[in-house]
């Protein structure tokens, strides 16, 4: 039995109660924090994670010492830093919802820390390379919804699944704003440039006339339903090769590139902070080191005791 149990296990299907357990704490996190799908998600395969590590053995009984075990074996797996502080959020939420629900007397994650990774810096396009991606001639309905789709991003500093998830009503032209909903469905109002805003009223007449009935998507794929999100990703990988942009283009980079050129033009991190939807000043805070960076190209081009021989 217990080794048909572990076999199980293996198989990536925990035991029916701690799966139900788990089920449980998710649809509290859909219903009650009304998190996107995606994210639900990937709350389910972190906390899958947990239980293919601990095996058969109850929630409740875990202790800190159980959960250092499982984050040396991922560690040793070749996670990063960065996904073992995630899990480890994961398994935290999970192990205080069963603490409210009268499960637990204490967190046994409450004090895990993750291993520290370094710092990535986020990949950021020049302006000028933004300028040669979205400068270009636009022919054909697919195209006219891919130039309105990735100014939007670039002008606003959209993440994807918010400008997926747009509608027409969403979008103020007059008034030049677009109301965003980000992470934990909160809400938004970001300014619309004027680049993007010809560009969304260029399509507008064309989305009403492709849309499939019924659908009140903003942006839409070839059947006329919402895009998808690879779609999107796919779209702008091929665009960024047909215009020859010397770099790898997908739908967060226009994002960070929008940050850092705002940040280089204002020096404003908090109005940076406001227009990302960053809950935290401390997530915005890795731009300032992308202004430093281009700070230091310019003192290095510029200054006659830094130019190298």
């Amino acid at each position: 039995m217990r080794r048909r149990a572990a076999q199980v296990l293996r198989a990536g299907h925990p035991p029916p109660a701690l799966e139900r357990r788990v089920e449980g704490f998710l649809a509290h996190l859909a219903h009650a924090r009304r998190l996107s799908p995606l994210t639900i998600e990937n709350y389910r395969r972190d906390l899958r994670d947990l239980l293919r590590l601990t095996g058969e053995r109850p929630l409740e009984s875990l202790q800190v010492h159980d959960l250092r075990r499982c984050v040396a074996r991922l560690h040793a797996e070749g996670l990063s830093g960065r996904s073992l502080a995630r899990k480890l959020s994961a398994w935290r939420g999970l192990f205080g919802w069963l603490g409210r629900e009268g499960a637990l007397r204490s967190n046994p994650a409450a004090g895990l820390k993750a291993p520290r990774a370094p710092r990535k810096l986020p990949a950021c396009l020049t302006p000028d390379q933004a300028a040669q991606l979205l400068d270009g001639e636009v022919n054909g309905n697919e195209a006219l919804c891919d130039q309105a789709l990735f100014e939007l991003i670039y002008s606003s500093g959209l993440r994807l699944a918010e400008a997926v998830g747009l509608d027409p009503a969403d979008v103020d032209l007059r008034e030049g704003t677009v109301r965003v909903t980000g992470k934990g469905s909160k809400t938004r109002v970001v300014p619309l440039g004027s680049r993007a805003a010809a560009a969304l009223q260029a399509w507008l007449p064309v989305r009403d006339r492709c849309a499939a009935p019924g659908e009140t998507a903003l942006f839409l794929g070839v059947r006329g339903r919402r895009i998808a999100h690879r779609t999107v990703q796919k779209r702008l990988d091929a665009l960024a090769r047909a215009r020859g942009v010397d770099a790898n283009v997908h739908p967060h980079v226009l994002r960070h590139s929008f940050a850092s050129h705002v940040l280089q033009s204002s020096g404003d991190l908090r109005a940076v902070q406001e227009l990302l939807g960053h809950a935290s000043i401390s997530t915005t805070q890795v731009y300032t080191h992308l202004d430093f960076q281009h700070l230091a190209r310019v003192y290095d081009a510029a200054h006659p005791r830094a130019r190298r021989k």
